[in-house]
């Protein structure tokens, strides 16, 4: 797909269709980066997202098990 760049101000700036934004699932904010001279358009993800899925797949595969010894009775003991 071509586009023009536009005029925004003192800079330029280009439109992105909005079935794009759809498509991408765009919010008010993106991330750019550069790659091989390529400019790369990607949506923020939220913080934690999909951890609600991880948990549950973690859960059904009997997984979520404490990584610390179940035996507490020394916890206040432990060094900081």
């Amino acid at each position: 797909m071509k586009t023009n760049l536009i005029r925004i101000g003192n800079s330029k700036g280009i439109r992105i269709p909005s079935s794009i934004i759809k498509e991408l699932d765009l919010g008010e904010q993106i991330e750019m980066e550069i790659i091989e001279n390529k400019l790369i358009i990607k949506p923020v993800k939220k913080t934690r997202e999909g951890w609600d899925t991880a948990a549950k797949k973690l859960h059904e595969n009997q997984e979520d098990h404490l990584l610390i010894d179940d035996d507490l009775d020394d916890w206040n003991d432990i060094d900081w």
